[in-house]
């Protein structure tokens, strides 16, 4: 039947996403015994979800194979994108599709995506990597609690929010709105990365690195890391360190840069 949302609802299992050979959709479920996924149409939403008999004592039950969930569909536009796990991996949302939105949500597991959205891209997992590459979107919206979060070629004509408690961040030819990030520990790294409006970098303890990357106004602080790097505009910039070493650019002109650190290191220069 036809469908345009896809809907996807499992507690572990690995979900690839690949293009059909024709205009039919197919749906392969690798299952185990007592857990089995349905797959139906019900008013243009095509849903995937897992249907589990066992019994209470059969959960403490150890499987060395994990299942998988392959999805064929036509290459082409879609309405939205739900994915709900417990555990397993989104393997690859490919650069065939097209959504309005994409929502992942997952407790444990790695997510890489291609596919470009014209709304909203949320990612969210508590433990393990995002990745996100050559895509445009209109929001993007990535949060991970232990894991490293890689974005490359973005066009994003909205705000850029990633979040990040341990892991790092790693930004490369990037160009939105705003870009929020936020983190308790670990690196955040910005190349290329262009925002027309603001910068807004918080980490605790961290590295924050700029290699030719510029926003109208940056704001940037850190608790026990170092703030280095390349931007390719003359700010105006007002420095907070208390013991650590400040290096910048004596400008009067430009952006409003802001940098705060406690015990790292400020250096910044100025390239065109």
């Amino acid at each position: 039947e036809g469908y345009q949302d896809i809907s996807i609802l499992t507690t572990t299992a690995d979900i690839v996403f690949l293009p059909s050979d024709n205009a039919k959709t197919e749906v392969v479920c690798y299952d185990r015994e007592k857990m089995q996924h349905t797959v139906t149409v019900t008013d243009g939403v095509l849903k995937i979800e897992l249907t589990d008999t066992r019994k209470w004592y059969e959960h403490i039950d150890i499987q060395f194979e994990t299942p998988k969930i392959t999805v064929y569909m036509p290459k082409g536009n879609y309405n939205a994108l739900s994915i709900h796990a417990d555990t397993g991996d989104v393997l690859d949302i490919p650069r065939d599709f097209t959504f309005e939105d994409i929502t992942i949500e997952e407790d444990t597991g790695d997510v890489t995506n291609h596919a470009s959205a014209t709304g909203r891209i949320k990612i969210k997992t508590d433990t393990g990597d995002i990745c996100v590459e050559n895509v445009s979107a209109g929001e993007l919206d990535l949060s991970v609690s232990t894991g490293r979060v890689t974005v490359s070629d973005i066009a994003c004509a909205g705000d850029m929010k990633i979040r990040v408690s341990t892991g790092k961040t790693l930004l490369t030819d990037v160009q939105c709105q705003n870009l929020t990030s936020s983190g308790s520990t670990g690196d955040v790294s910005l190349t290329d990365v262009i925002a027309t409006g603001v910068f807004s970098i918080k980490r605790s303890t961290g590295d924050v690195k700029f290699e030719r990357a510029d926003a109208a106004e940056i704001f940037v602080e850190t608790d026990t890391g170092n703030i280095t790097g390349t931007l390719l505009s003359e700010k105006v910039f007002l420095t907070s360190d208390t013991t650590g070493h400040v290096d910048v650019p004596k400008t009067v002109t430009g952006g409003r840069c802001e940098f705060s650190t406690d015990t790292g290191t400020i250096k910044i220069s100025v390239v065109n």
